[in-house]
């Protein structure tokens, strides 16, 4: 996107965007970027002093400023330094609210931009559909990506204020974990193209019921008219059942036959992906993906939908697939100088996801023994304790030899589904931090071994494949 002219911004239409007040004298001054870090401020950049549960931006208004930011966006104007004139330093904009500030803005740069965007939501596989989108996209097209988890009610609006620089298609993740924030993220990204993965038991803690969930992620569907497209998974009737009522068009995929794009003769090649043929309305052909487990194969599936909807050809996006490796911490493979496999799927966890690992990395006989380091699954309210259990069986059901067990009294019901399911007292161990859990997986795992690390993210299992990485015993 360097070719590309980028969005000049003034402080006088930032102003009206956010419908605040500007004081001072630098309403002509041009705004080159956004920030709210006030560590991370380049030249130009405007600091919105965003007011959080435990850090209020107002305090570091000066900081910002000193290094090089060009003013700020504030509720209380007494933060910002003087200047020698007798003013404010810089650009100050003063607004009631100023996230609200921050989304009004982000919203104002996403309609500038005149970038069409993609947005995904779904309770697994969120990040990884958004990295194939956009991979698929890519071959075609100046293409922006949220970064990282950048998918809240902060995080998504300074996402879209990189669309400033004018890409063609823009694709962003939506996360939740409580009515209505969906809802939120939608009315600000404006999606020509809304993706609608699956429905899980993820943050089940804040819901009801899986239906509930359901609802909550339908909101993917709010404000639609009927030029829009979804693309929805079929093989998930939950989805499918709130998909019924969308006003736009609709195309779908699944795994199995009965869908837009599907899948035929999937063969699991365990730590080298999966191998399958694909139908599609444009044509057929045969995909490699190197990303481990069905769940992938359902990611790619949804990405090749999106894909076809903006005209990319198959054959270039077959031949892309092949190449899309995992991202950091998402079902990594990495080989260690000792002989140790490990499979690094420290980012988060939830039971649809976890099954889906435990069945692809258990399935793979090419190593002495399977083991499994499983941090404790969060947020999944009153039915924690079945899920864990059902989740330890599925351990030993898919093959493992070993189990590490991370976390607080949660674990204990996975380690009694193990053990229920016939694993040894003497294969099982208990853990309660990530730090224990490294030092131990360190000393019991042998060259030639496979050792699949999985957890929520607060528990911090990426310490676990630091340490055997490093091959510290």
């Amino acid at each position: 996107m360097s070719n590309v002219q980028s969005l000049v911004l003034t402080a006088d239409e930032l102003t009206v965007a956010a419908e605040g007040r500007l004081v001072g004298r630098h309403s002509d001054v041009a705004i080159t970027g956004f920030t709210i870090d006030s560590q991370r401020v380049r030249a130009g950049d405007l600091f919105f002093a965003i007011r959080g549960e435990r850090l209020d931006g107002h305090r570091f208004v000066a900081e910002a400023i000193r290094h090089g930011a060009s003013g700020a966006i504030v509720s209380d104007v007494s933060a910002v330094p003087i200047g020698a004139s007798g003013e404010p330093a810089g650009i100050t904009i003063v607004v009631p609210d100023t996230t609200e500030a921050l989304q009004m803005i982000a919203q104002f740069i996403r309609r500038r931009s005149g970038a069409r965007v993609v947005a995904i939501t779904g309770s697994v596989g969120k990040t990884t559909t958004k990295e194939l989108v956009a991979a698929f996209l890519e071959t075609r097209y100046r293409v922006f990506r949220n970064e990282g988890n950048l998918n809240n009610h902060i995080g998504l609006p300074l996402s879209l204020l990189e669309l400033r620089h004018c890409p063609e298609v823009a694709v962003v993740e939506l996360g939740m974990n409580h009515v209505g924030e969906i809802r939120t993220l939608v009315r600000l990204a404006e999606p020509e193209v809304r993706v609608w993965t699956n429905v899980a038991e993820v943050h089940a803690a804040f819901f009801g019921s899986i239906d509930a969930i359901a609802d909550a992620k339908a909101e993917i569907l709010d404000g639609a008219t009927a030029d829009m497209h979804v693309v929805a998974n079929a093989a998930d009737h939950r989805v499918m059942a709130r998909v019924a009522g969308f006003v736009g068009e609709v195309s779908t995929f699944s795994v199995d036959a009965g869908a837009d794009v599907y899948a035929t003769d999937v063969r699991d090649l365990g730590l080298d992906g999966s191998v399958l043929s694909i139908r599609t309305p444009v044509g057929d052909g045969v995909l490699h993906t190197p990303l481990v487990g069905e769940g992938n194969v359902a990611n790619v599936l949804a990405a090749i939908a999106v894909a076809l909807r903006f005209q990319v050809p198959l054959d270039r996006i077959l031949a892309r697939a092949a190449t899309c490796e995992p991202q950091p911490h998402r079902g990594e493979i990495v080989r260690c100088a000792d002989g140790l496999t490990i499979v690094d799927d420290s980012y988060n966890s939830n039971p649809k996801a976890l099954e889906c690992m435990l069945r692809s990395v258990g399935g793979d006989k090419r190593h002495q023994r399977r083991v499994a380091v499983l941090g404790e699954m969060l947020e999944l309210g009153g039915r924690t304790t079945k899920l864990h259990r059902v989740c330890g069986r599925l351990v030993v059901e898919t093959g493992f030899d070993l189990l590490v067990a991370v976390g607080g009294t949660a674990v204990e019901a996975l380690v009694a589904g193990a053990r229920e399911a016939g694993l040894a007292a003497a294969a099982v161990t208990i853990c309660t931090t990530s730090a224990e859990a490294a030092d131990i997986t360190a000393r019991i795992v042998k060259a030639g071994d496979l050792v699949l690390v999985k957890g929520s993210r607060g528990i911090r299992l990426d310490l676990v494949v630091d340490r055997l990485a490093a091959g510290e015993a």
